[in-house]
């Protein structure tokens, strides 16, 4: 619930930036999941899908070992010369130098790093800032911050800004993706304002991200699309470009296009590009595989075969 000091910030934030009609989101995101995809249209979406991926391992037993068999896959997802890298992977910031030592500097896979007392956020600034900090001089690319989600909901919305516009800066040259975690924002308005709230502190080319992938509610076509469109009447009012990172609970091939589709249907092919679109996962890879493995023989593989192969160097 929001505090009881705040609902007049609330009503003046979205007197600026507009409400969101639910069940027009609904109704739009709906007709995604009935488009129609001819095989040739289908087999591009399964590649460009690939080429998104920020391929993630965020967990308390992850090792070097690990993180170099993410690194290795991600740079040779199959034995198809024609599947394409994926964007990232995505580490915690201990695993960062790994990851690096893995990759090296020859590859255009970047490394992310989840940072700022991921996922809770509950950690002071300057704790927040130093693993920023941490992660970058260690080889990080970009970096995924989660954004103070009690001072949105209290109202304190220039406080939450402050603290997105110190990572920034901490971030230096690194591109930064700022988590909404919009299961904690509770209505569709909410995460539209703290869409804005963010897009107005950070640069173009930084993104605005749904999930931390850690809480019971992620990555959805509806809120999804929200933030779309909120980067969308942010690029027409201000000219800068925001990119897009939906997170957590994207398993399927089928998924990975329908929001691709959302992304065409909203934002155009601009944004059909890793530069400005991403997808969090850990397990959306290997279906998107074997999916385009598929399309190739006409046969389905076991699931594990794309693991066992991808990391079998």
């Amino acid at each position: 619930m929001l505090a009881k000091s705040s609902p007049a910030s609330f009503a003046r934030l979205f007197d600026e930036v507009g409400t969101v009609d639910h069940v027009g989101i609904e109704e739009r995101v709906a007709k995604y999941t009935t488009r129609s995809i001819k095989k040739a249209s289908k087999i591009k979406g399964l590649k460009l899908a690939v080429s998104m991926v920020d391929l993630t391992t965020l967990e308390g037993k992850d090792t070097p070992g690990k993180v170099e068999s993410l690194c290795k896959k991600a740079v040779r997802p199959h034995d198809d010369p024609a599947i394409p890298q994926v964007a990232a992977v995505c580490v915690y910031p201990s695993m960062v130098r790994h990851a690096r030592k893995a990759l090296g500097s020859d590859t255009a896979v970047r490394i992310a790093s989840v940072a700022t007392a991921f996922p809770s956020g509950q950690a002071p600034l300057r704790t927040r800032l130093a693993e920023v900090k941490a992660a970058v001089a260690d080889g990080a690319d970009e970096i995924d911050m989660v954004i103070n989600r009690g001072a949105f909901l209290a109202g304190e919305f220039g406080e939450m800004q402050d603290e997105i516009a110190a990572v920034v800066e901490a971030c230096g040259d690194a591109a930064l993706k700022v988590i909404l975690e919009v299961s904690e924002l509770e209505t569709y308005d909410n995460i539209r304002a703290a869409s804005f709230l963010a897009m107005r502190v950070i640069r173009e080319g930084d993104f605005i991200k749904t999930s931390t992938g850690k809480t019971s509610l992620n990555a959805t076509l509806g809120n999804n699309q929200v933030m779309l469109e909120a980067i969308r009447d942010f690029y027409l009012d201000t000219g800068i470009a925001i990119g897009m990172k939906p997170a957590g609970g994207i398993r399927t091939a089928k998924q990975s296009l329908q929001f691709l589709i959302a992304v065409k249907e909203t934002l155009g092919d601009a944004w059909l590009t890793n530069e400005r679109y991403r997808f969090g996962a850990s397990s959306l890879l290997n279906d998107l595989l074997r999916q385009l493995e598929a399309q190739r023989t006409g046969a389905y593989q076991a699931p594990y075969y794309f693991s066992e192969a991808a990391e079998s160097y």
